[in-house]
Formats: structure tokens, sequence, C-alpha cells
């Protein structure tokens, strides 16, 4: 399911946040608007499609919410917020455990660029809900530094600011899950081999 988000307002972050930090509903409201749509993808990509992302999004917001008093703005808005929400899917996965979602092909839509033909789509979904199958198998801190560098193509030092990590411990977690991707891959190849 997509967000559905109305058009952002001309308003410089900065004068958001600081209405925010004024109380300023509609401030907030204005901030969610800019950013839900980039969040929930990421949200996606982290936890895999399913039922629980519009909760994860609004976790997400809520964190910001609580955070934004602690904000500096050393860095851009975008990039704290991608921190938060990397700790709040990362949360969410060491709470649901290994158990694995349910993949419906709305679910999945939101991960397909363009407007590819039904049997395209088709062929996508399917490959979309071997990678998420196989990614719940991970455990989290693994599974979230897999996608943040491979699959969202973040270097190691981002993947490390936004994990709360020194990137040696980022690019050990990327290549142990790479590791047990590949064992994964591998043990599913030889069963469909039988």
């Amino acid at each position: 399911m997509r967000v559905h988000v109305r058009p952002a307002l001309p308003h410089s972050e900065g004068e958001l946040i600081a209405g925010c930090l004024a109380g300023d509903q509609a401030a907030f409201t204005e901030l969610y608007a800019r950013h839900a749509e980039r969040v929930y993808v990421r949200v996606v990509r982290l936890i895999g499609p399913g039922p629980d992302c519009e909760d994860v999004l609004q976790q997400v917001f809520v964190a910001l919410f609580r955070a934004l008093p602690r904000y500096r703005g050393e860095a851009q808005l975008s990039t704290f917020l991608h921190r938060i929400t990397t700790n709040v899917a990362t949360d969410h996965l060491r709470a649901r455990g290994r158990r694995p979602i349910d993949l419906d092909a709305a679910a999945l839509d939101v991960l397909i660029d363009g407007d590819p033909t039904p049997d395209e789509r088709a062929r996508r979904r399917a490959e979309l809900r071997q990678v998420f199958t196989l990614l719940d198998q991970l455990r989290p801190e693994r599974r979230v530094a897999f996608v943040l560098v491979a699959i969202e193509g973040l270097s190691l030092e981002e993947a490390a600011g936004q994990l709360g990590a020194a990137p040696d411990a980022v690019k050990q977690r990327v290549v142990r899950a790479r590791g047990e991707l590949r064992g994964l891959v591998a043990d599913a190849e030889r069963g469909h081999a039988r």
C-alpha cells in the first residue's frame, strides 16, 4: 500500500522544524507529507512488504517527533530521519523474530518501478518474494546492514552512521549476510534439483 500525502507547501525545512518545536501541528504534518513516501519505501525494503509497514511508518514519525528537540541541524533532516527509520525497523525485526511475513501482490508492487507488462510484473513479484523470504532468515542487524549497503547502495561509512556502528562492524555484518544468503540460495537450489 502506498502512502498518500498531499503536495508539500513551500516552507523551508528549517521553518517547519522550528514550527514543530513550537508545537505547530501543521508544520509536523507538512514534514510528514514531505518525507513519508521515502520513509515508507525504506521501511518496506528493511522489514519486507506487509501489513506491518504502515505501523512502522507511524512509529518512525512518532520517534521523529520525540527526537526533534535533539536535532541540531548538523546533518540534513532526511539523514536524521533515515537513522530513526533504520533504528525503528531494526527494533521491529528483533521483535518479530524470524517468522515469515505475508507477501501479497499489492505489497510487492510498492517496490516495482515503472509500468511493466503483467508478465514482467509477475516475474518481479516472484523474485521479490524469494529475496524477502531469504532476508527473513537473517539476524536483524545483518539484514539491515545488507539492505542498506547492497540494496540501497550506501557506503559502509553512510550505513555506519545510520546504524550507529563502526564501518568495520557494518562490513562484517554485510559479509556475513552475503555468506548466509549464498548458503540459503545454494540450499534452495539443491532442494529444487531433487
